[in-house]
């Protein structure tokens, strides 16, 4: 993939389809450590160490529409190409948790590419499971609870074309502000 945004995606699919109820994603960059460690944690099923072992397996997939499941690889891949790791920990009936780290000083490191995307595909189509986000750059940091925006949105729902199109321009605003060197926290 192009974009890890496009990983986030994908891992935070997979989340879903595990029947967690909450996902936490978490987009940490240290300028000066130039790491930046991406995390999807999750209260799903679970996976046993065996799962666990087959899901980094790139021929391995639970889904039959395919043969062959590439997410997770390609993910761990992406951060390994640029001499950081990937992490995956489980427990049955619990959840699991990918975490990646990516030293950013590489040429081989990809781009976070468009989070604001991909935050607002995951909470309109999937609006009966809370997303918490948080994404920090050196000391400015942005956090969501999708939680406390339905409580503010009093039964609208998020795939309401004028609530969709509002929450991916407040997403962008409040990402691309933590590259400006604003700190809008939570507004």
């Amino acid at each position: 993939m192009r974009e890890l945004s496009l990983n986030v995606l994908d891992i935070a699919e997979n989340s879903v389809a595990a029947n967690a109820a909450c996902i936490r994603i978490e987009v940490l960059e240290d300028t000066a450590a130039k790491t930046l460690t991406i995390g999807i944690y999750d209260n799903g099923c679970g996976m046993t160490d065996e799962q666990i072992e087959k899901v980094l397996d790139p021929f391995y997939t639970t889904r039959t529409t395919r043969k062959v499941g590439l997410g997770v690889p390609l993910f761990r891949l992406a951060a390994e190409q640029t001499g950081g790791s990937l992490a995956v920990t489980s427990k049955v009936g619990i959840g699991t948790n990918v975490r990646a780290v990516f030293h950013t000083d590489s040429v081989d490191c990809a781009p976070l590419g468009d989070m604001a995307s991909t935050l607002c595909t995951l909470i309109t189509m999937h609006p009966d499971r809370q997303f918490l986000y948080r994404q920090r750059v050196d000391a400015r940091e942005f956090a969501l609870d999708t939680a406390e925006l339905a409580a503010v949105l009093d039964g609208v729902p998020f795939s309401d074309p004028a609530v969709a199109q509002w929450l991916r321009a407040y997403l962008q605003e409040h990402m691309e502000s933590l590259y400006k060197g604003e700190n809008d926290e939570n507004d």
